[in-house]
């Protein structure tokens, strides 16, 4: 066999040791800072929002005659009345809070306190750890998530998604789209299916 020689020479080095405790560079998370604020989706729904007259016009409501037919009624409803069916969530949302006010008063605590964390913007030291404001407020509303299992807010939550998808789902399936569409609109849900 014949020998092979080469240089192997390089400049590795190890990485330090960590001590056995687990480390996460929050850094080289993304930003979310392109997400939009909740006002600026709100604007964004509120602006592309159907005309609840011709949303709830009873005239439309009519069983598909084939599954194909059915189908793609309910993708153009979904795409048509993308944003009044995101309104109806949050209204069901908002009724789910009003009716159970101890969530709400949870949820407002939790928010008055993230609010004064933020505000007073200063790191304090817990077991021999620095925190710095963001780390209290994550903080704050994982302690608060317990609470909030405790009040129901788990049961609410999914009553709300079940209730929302119901509702939707009989409106996609049942409104006839085809009533309503013209032609010069007809060229947007082309697009959008």
């Amino acid at each position: 066999m014949a020998q092979t020689s080469g240089n192997l020479s390089g400049n590795m080095q190890p990485p330090p040791p960590s001590g056995g405790r687990f480390s996460v560079d929050l850094q080289s998370l993304p930003s979310l800072s392109n997400l939009p604020s909740p006002l600026q989706i709100f604007q964004m729904v509120r602006n592309s929002l159907r005309p609840w007259i011709v949303f709830f016009n009873i005239n439309n409501f009519k069983s598909a005659v084939s599954m194909q037919r059915l189908n793609n009624r309910i993708l153009r409803n979904l795409s048509y009345f993308q944003a009044n069916y995101v309104f109806i969530f949050f209204v069901l949302m908002i009724y789910c809070l009003i009716t159970a006010p101890c969530i709400l008063l949870v949820i407002l605590a939790a928010a008055f306190g993230c609010h004064k964390l933020r505000v007073r913007n200063s790191n304090i030291t817990v077991v021999g750890h620095q925190l710095t404001p963001n780390q209290q407020i994550i903080a704050l509303n994982l302690a608060t998530a317990p609470v909030l299992f405790l009040v129901g807010a788990g049961s609410i939550l999914f009553w709300t998604l079940g209730a929302s998808c119901f509702v939707i789902a009989m409106h996609a399936i049942f409104y006839n789209i085809d009533a309503i569409v013209t032609e010069e609109n007809e060229g947007f849900l082309a697009q959008v299916v």
